[in-house]
């Protein structure tokens, strides 16, 4: 395939990296000062677009590659508002478009085990659910778009909790990008929200956990990125598995899970 990559930073250039690696070509690497790179004329001549970006840009970025007629694999967190539009627009125009708020394969294989727990533990009242992640300090959506898939999955089968909080000072080195929205997400703490602790901490790749807790006993799954390259692999996988599909996808369409 060949593959422009959206955004080149760290990411992109470890998806770079690994794509060479796997025999695919990258045609163009866009970033803020190549935008022109952006035009449906450029595009077109790729077989699928990688998005890692910003919040504030991820959302034209992934219109541009629908409106070129490209397939788009995008892994920017931070803008789920609008997530449901581009979804809509993909399947209305008959687009191609795959998102996930994490392409590392452990954490797509931790959000399967989440609802499966989550699912079991909604007949356990004895046990309160609460989560922590933990990130690099240069990250800046907080909680993390992987903790809010888990919180999703665990406040669609735990009846007991009506929305998620986000606990403490934890994130004293990054910033909240989401706020509260309709549904009472993200609004003041209480015995019905579940509780998220974000901490942004030196290079961390990532940690996320999810603990049911008693008085008699804890019971947690977690994941731990060991580096960013896990991402990238995951993000390459997704591209590989979109090129010649449409319609709108998920990693868990790339697992079979």
């Amino acid at each position: 395939m060949k593959i422009a990559i959206i955004g080149y930073g760290r990411m992109g250039k470890m998806i770079e990296s690994i794509a060479t690696a796997k025999g695919h070509a990258i045609g163009s690497c866009i970033d803020i000062d190549n935008q022109d790179l952006l035009s449906p004329e450029n595009l077109r001549r790729h077989d699928v677009a990688i998005e890692f970006t910003t919040p504030q840009t991820a959302y034209g970025n992934v219109i541009k590659c629908m409106e070129a007629g490209i397939p788009v694999v995008s892994g920017t967190t931070g803008w789920n508002r609008n997530l449901d539009k581009l979804i809509d627009r993909c399947r209305k125009e008959n687009g191609s478009f795959l998102y996930a708020s994490n392409f590392s394969l452990g954490v797509n294989i931790l959000f399967h085990l989440n609802r499966h727990l989550a699912a079991i533990m909604n007949r356990q009242e004895q046990y309160d659910v609460s989560m922590t992640e933990i990130h690099h300090i240069q990250k800046l959506d907080a909680p993390s778009g992987t903790a809010l898939s888990l919180a999703e999955d665990i406040l669609g089968k735990i009846n007991r909790k009506k929305g998620w909080a986000l606990k403490g000072s934890g994130m004293s080195a990054g910033k909240r990008t989401d706020e509260p929205d309709d549904n009472g997400k993200g609004s003041p703490s209480g015995p019905g929200k579940l509780m998220i602790e974000a901490i942004r901490a030196g290079t961390v790749a990532g940690v996320h956990e999810v603990i049911y807790d008693s008085d008699f006993d804890s019971l947690s799954i977690r994941h731990s990125a060991k580096d960013r390259r896990g991402f990238a692999n995951g993000a390459v996988m997704a591209a590989e598995y979109i090129h010649g599909k449409k319609g709108f996808f998920t990693m868990k369409d790339v697992l079979d899970l």
